[in-house]
């Protein structure tokens, strides 16, 4: 088989392999940036919950649309994303429980309130379609939607990239200065969560977060400035799509589960031979002389 044959011909030949590519390639170059801002917050788990916390809002959407309409889904998870985001905060604030574990107990129960809702109108198979996605059945207008919120993505981070930054390693200088620190908080949060919804056109609620996480741990571990990371995560996560797309097409995988799959596999080969990785660490570096 040529290389040809094996890596652009999929592409040409097929309409559905395209949008899914473009799609993944969208998908990592809004969320890798984001993951990693998450990853410095120390948010990495918050993330893994408010994936799940789009359930509600996307099932009511597929009530409403009686059926599979991603924008009325897409409109519907953004809401429930941010109310349960908002709401966290609220009980964080007056409780004496701490942030992630109102996220825990919030997102357990948007996960089952979402799954309940779908099977209570929908089938099996739509179950599965919410819950895993469907990243080769992705249609042109799921496409402009992943792509512009992508788009905003990376102009929101160019605008405020400094507010972001100060915000996250140190909120309490932003607040002294008066930096509007809670307004740079929410905004942060409202690009997790739309990232999460174009995550989950594509490859579900249960894995969206996956295109967030896995290529800003791998960013970590071979950058050191933020602006290295924020490159090396979205070349790992449009890297990971591409791959994952082809060996789903070649062996007849499962195409979400085989991207998330090829991005754990960058991670661990990271682990090994990165700069920071465990490998480099093990081999002791000779001191300075003086």
């Amino acid at each position: 088989m040529s290389l040809y044959a094996s890596m652009i011909a999929p592409f040409v030949d097929y309409g559905f392999m395209r949008r899914a590519l473009v799609a993944s390639m969208a998908l990592g170059l809004g969320a890798g940036p984001v993951g990693v801002l998450l990853m410095l917050r120390r948010m990495s788990l918050v993330g893994d919950a408010m994936s799940h916390a789009v359930l509600p809002g996307a099932a009511i959407g597929f009530l409403i649309a009686g059926g599979l309409s991603l924008p009325a889904m897409g409109l519907g998870g953004v809401v429930a994303g941010l109310s349960v985001a908002l709401f966290s905060g609220v009980v964080s604030r007056t409780t004496v429980l701490k942030e992630d574990a109102s996220f825990a107990t919030f997102y357990l129960a948007s996960l089952a309130l979402g799954v309940l809702i779908v099977s209570l109108r929908g089938s099996n198979i739509d179950l599965l379609h919410v819950l895993f996605g469907t990243i080769l059945a992705i249609d042109p207008l799921a496409l402009y939607l992943v792509g512009a919120i992508a788009s905003l993505t990376l102009l929101a981070l160019a605008l405020v990239y400094r507010p972001l930054i100060a915000e996250c390693f140190d909120p309490g200088f932003l607040r002294a200065v008066g930096g509007f620190g809670p307004l740079y908080h929410f905004l942060f949060l409202l690009l997790v969560v739309i990232n999460l919804v174009a995550g989950f056109q594509t490859l579900g609620t249960l894995m969206a977060v996956g295109m967030m996480m896995l290529p800003a741990a791998i960013a970590q571990l071979w950058a050191r400035t933020l602006p290295r990371m924020f490159v090396m995560a979205s070349f790992s996560a449009v890297f990971s799509g591409f791959v994952g797309l082809l060996v789903s097409y070649h062996l007849g995988f499962a195409s979400g589960p085989t991207i998330i799959l090829t991005a754990t596999t960058l991670y661990l080969i990271s682990l090994l031979i990165a700069p920071e990785g465990a490998l480099r660490r093990l081999i002791k570096r000779p001191h300075l002389a003086g």
